[in-house]
């Protein structure tokens, strides 16, 4: 076998050939990456506008500085973040507090056990807690006692048309 000088230049020739078009698709795939992954972190059109020239012009540095310097959340972990954060302030909201010490309240409780406050009073007659100052029950429509009476029950409850 003989070496021929002619076919080793177009041995280095097809390596560079390669090599070009990988470093090509290399920094053609990181353009599209950056501006992918941009899209999915930043709503703002001049800013992923920004990143993909940084790639585009510094190719391999330019993807470290966009590493460095993009938004450290995606749009919809900054989504469910605020979804977390609203549930657990609707949650602390929804617990009920004593208007007399201000701590938290079970919502069948009847007084307060810190400061001994009266919450809410039974109805006499079918038992079901009723707010304090509800002068009617309303799961069974019985006056509280003491409620001044203008008229009759008969009167304030209009008759069933069907009846």
């Amino acid at each position: 076998m003989t070496f021929d000088p002619g076919s080793l230049s177009s041995f280095a020739l097809i390596g560079v050939g390669f090599a070009g078009a990988f470093l090509a698709a290399l920094w053609l795939s990181l353009i599209i990456w950056t501006f992918r992954d941009m899209r999915r972190r930043s709503r703002d059109p001049l800013l992923r506008i920004l990143a993909v020239l940084l790639v585009a012009v510094l190719s391999i540095p330019g993807i470290l500085i966009y590493l460095i310097l993009r938004p450290s959340q995606t749009l919809e972990e900054e989504y469910q973040q605020s979804l977390e954060e609203e549930a657990l302030l609707q949650s602390i909201a929804d617990l009920p507090v004593c208007p007399g010490c201000g701590r938290k309240v079970e919502a069948e409780w009847v007084a307060c056990p810190s400061c001994n406050t009266r919450l809410k009073k039974r109805c006499h007659q079918c038992g079901k807690l009723m707010e304090l100052p509800w002068n009617l029950c309303p799961y069974c429509a019985t006056p509280a006692p003491g409620m001044r009476r203008d008229m009759s029950m008969d009167e304030a409850i209009p008759p069933n048309p069907t009846d």
